[in-house]
């Protein structure tokens, strides 16, 4: 009677392996001691017969209670030490058994971890990892679906039928299984059956390669096989307040920066490896740069630019070109479009070696509905917010993290560690921080859900962004972390234990788009609005700044930024050269997109490259130069830097000349007492002898002007620096009377009497 219920229950189990609905395959497959002998039961899917090898012999084993389902009995305890001959369709081979290592991979405390949203490095327990059990090597499986009624692991191992591996349900809804036949390189995903028996194909959230779109399997890749030289750079990073350090970004988006072409005819005739190939000279069928291309030639472009630092648009894998890198699917891996996460790793390797710091697009703000991705995960809202009044953007057709689920938290903070630790990143943006700091953001009244005080505030999101800064700057000291917000919301700049939201960067947005404002309206109404300059002192000190003209700036019919200027090309090149002046010399980190640097006239497109062919013509050159003098300049003047959030270092000289759109000011800082006056004139008319008051006599050298033929300007200045006049103007005894160019920015310091000489 016993046998008989044991042989049912056996038979019962079987058909549920069959039926992809066992989420307990250990309980019935690998070796068991059952009355006084051990019991090996393979599950072999199409399998005409399976043998057991262990100890020198071959013991067959009989399908007797399910025709998958194979028995053996061993003379004594096998453990994993034995392996399995199959034949299957007249081809014979042999593996070792899956369901051979049953210790559980997640403990106890990883799990607690991760169940309380803690656990900073879970990466290195979930996704798949190749390891070595029993001397035995093969790749060890784990995910987190508390929903699903059964998981498998497929792949080309198996043909892609979910029948074959069926995952160990674990505690905490943690999913499980070692796969000794697997090795780096095989491509695989999660067969995940729901409670009301529908089948999702997912990839691994936690993957750490994935295929080239338009396919979407996760890749097995290893961790840890690459040899950073980059320590000092780290150490300096992380002992050293990277807010009191010039910041200067270079924004790109690497698939559109530049194509590769068999045609190097440019690269001949201009004799310099580094320019990039322009777009005219680019044949049908180029493509995307590697990662290794892009070591070559954006690195050596951006040192020679003087920028500190490169920011990534997202390149955290995502399925869609056109989406930018904004709707994330991979979260845990580099984008295979470049190429491998090593070859990454060290782009990431040699812009340190160059003094390049790295900044990456992160987007824990929404996720798209790529039915291979996080939606719908394991048959039941994981994910995301189960009522869409909360957990979508129907505007952008994305769902939205629920930031009240630990293990989701967990997810988000992880994969922030994860960058800086795996990949050595210096920084984040972190993109439309406001669409998650309120629920009604983008939605009509009715359509949103109000918090449990009544307002629009998203409480789980702030909590999220302290928790995901409070981690970072534990692990990582000297990472920036910039905030793209959009908004009046307090603090966002201020540590999380004074309830800030613990970012040591926010974008200023009121900056970019008075100024874009400003800068758009014909000269001559600009008296009109001097307010567009000079509004953005007065809250320059309520959190921690970063000047940004940004992707978004230009696209879907704004214009590119030199297109954005009234009047003719000359009056178009010297406006810009004037906005970008003023930029580098207002408080604030500075950040622009790529293209700015040398004039890009039409809108940027995703699918095509920056017009290189514009550097041809010297108004274009001019650009460039200007971008180069004027970082040069920016890393040698503290002033221009070091108190950038110390009231201390900006100080108005006269800010109220609105007839002639002239605005004049002091940087300082307070280590040298060094300062510079910088005078402004927004308008194309010349003024020849403006005065101009200074706090002390002597000489002024006039170390910038952005009217300079160099930069494609009228070349007109002031001799190179004026000697003060007695004149009492702007509350001081003493005044520059100077030539002030049309559309121009001039910067002067001031010098000593015995430093005259240096002029000559």
């Amino acid at each position: 009677m016993i046998e008989t219920i044991q042989a049912d229950w056996i038979k019962s189990e079987a058909i549920n392996l069959e039926n992809c609905c066992n989420d307990n395959p250990l309980k019935i497959l690998g070796p068991h001691f059952y009355e006084e002998q051990w019991v090996i039961r393979v599950w072999m899917p199409e399998a005409d017969e399976v043998k057991i090898n262990f100890k020198n012999n071959t013991y067959k084993a009989e399908s007797i209670n399910h025709k998958w389902l194979f028995e053996a009995i061993l003379p004594e305890n096998p453990n994993s030490k034995y392996k399995i001959n199959i034949s299957r369709g007249g081809i014979t081979h042999t593996q070792h058994d899956p369901w051979s290592y049953r210790e559980e991979w997640m403990g106890e405390v990883d799990r607690h971890l991760f169940a309380e949203g803690n656990h900073h490095h879970i990466w290195k327990k979930m996704g798949a990892h190749l390891i070595e059990d029993n001397n035995q090597k093969g790749v060890m499986f784990c995910i987190w679906a508390p929903n699903a009624k059964s998981i498998s692991i497929i792949g080309d191992i198996n043909s892609w039928d979910g029948r074959n591996h069926p995952m160990q349900k674990r505690l905490g809804g943690i999913w499980e299984l070692f796969m000794p036949t697997m090795k780096e390189g095989d491509t695989y995903k999660y067969e995940i059956r729901t409670q009301q028996g529908h089948i999702y194909e997912k990839a691994d959230p936690y993957g750490f390669l994935h295929e080239i779109r338009p396919q979407n399997g996760s890749i097995v890749s290893k961790l840890k096989n690459f040899n950073w030289n980059d320590s000092s750079w780290i150490s300096n990073r992380d002992s050293s307040n990277q807010i009191n350090q010039p910041i200067s970004v270079y924004e790109m988006h690497l698939g559109s920066w530049l194509h590769e072409s068999t045609d190097n005819k440019y690269l001949e005739e201009n004799g310099n490896p580094r320019d990039p190939v322009p777009a005219a000279d680019l044949k049908p069928g180029t493509r995307l740069l590697t990662y290794p291309e892009l070591t070559e030639k954006l690195i050596p472009y951006v040192k020679e630019r003087g920028f500190t630092h490169i920011e990534l648009m997202p390149i955290s894998e995502h399925p869609f070109d056109g989406s930018w890198g904004y709707q994330v699917t991979g979260w845990y891996a580099p984008t295979s479009r470049f190429g491998t996460p090593n070859e990454f790793r060290n782009f990431v390797n040699k812009c340190h070696k160059e003094g390049i710091g790295v900044i990456l697009d992160w987007v824990p703000g929404h996720f798209p509905k790529d039915k291979h991705g996080l939606a719908f995960f394991d048959g039941c809202h994981l994910y995301e917010h189960g009522d869409s009044r909360i957990g979508e953007h129907k505007e952008w057709g994305t769902l939205i993290f629920n930031y009240s689920r630990n293990e989701v938290r967990n997810f988000l903070v992880a994969n922030l560690v994860y960058w800086f630790e795996e990949f050595h990143i210096d920084g984040i943006r972190v993109d439309a921080v406001a669409s998650m700091l309120y629920r009604d953001y983008l939605r009509p009244d009715g359509e949103w859900i109000p918090n449990e005080n009544g307002g629009n505030e998203n409480i789980e999101a702030v909590k999220f962004l302290q928790q995901a800064n409070h981690v970072l700057f534990q692990h990582f000291p000297g990472a920036l972390s910039i905030a793209e917000e959009s908004t009046t919301w307090p603090m966002v700049t201020k540590p999380t234990d004074m309830g800030g939201l613990g970012f040591n960067l926010k974008w200023n947005m009121g900056w970019m788009h008075d100024m874009l404002d400003y800068f758009e309206i014909d000269p001559w109404f600009r008296q009109f609005h001097q307010n567009s300059v000079t509004f953005s002192i007065t809250y320059n000190y309520t959190e921690n700044f970063m000047l940004a003209l940004s992707h978004d700036e230009v696209v879907h019919g704004k214009s590119h930024l030199l297109h954005k200027m009234p009047g003719d090309d000359w009056k178009k090149y010297a406006n810009t050269r004037a906005l970008l002046t003023y930029m580098w010399t207002h408080p604030g980190k500075k950040t622009i997109f790529m293209g700015m640097e040398f004039g890009q006239r039409q809108e940027w497109n995703v699918w095509d490259d920056l017009q290189w062919e514009l550097l041809e013509f010297e108004p274009h050159k001019g650009i460039r130069n200007l971008i180069d003098d004027l970082n040069v300049l920016y890393k040698t003047e503290p002033a221009l830097w070091k108190n950038d959030f110390d009231p201390y270092g900006f100080q108005w000289i006269d800010c109220n000349d609105k007839s002639n759109s002239v605005i004049s000011f002091m940087r300082r800082e307070n280590d040298t007492n060094e300062w510079l006056v910088v005078v402004a004139n927004f308008t194309p008319n010349t003024h020849g002898s403006y005065k101009v008051g200074v706090p002390l006599e002597g000489f002024y050298k006039e170390i910038f002007n952005s009217d300079g033929s160099r930069y494609g300007g009228s070349n007109k200045g002031n001799m190179g620096g004026k000697e003060t006049i007695n004149y009492n103007i702007h509350d001081y005894q003493n005044a520059l009377e100077l030539a002030l160019p049309p559309l121009s920015v001039s910067i002067f310091k001031h010098q000593s009497k015995n430093n005259k000489a240096y002029l000559t």
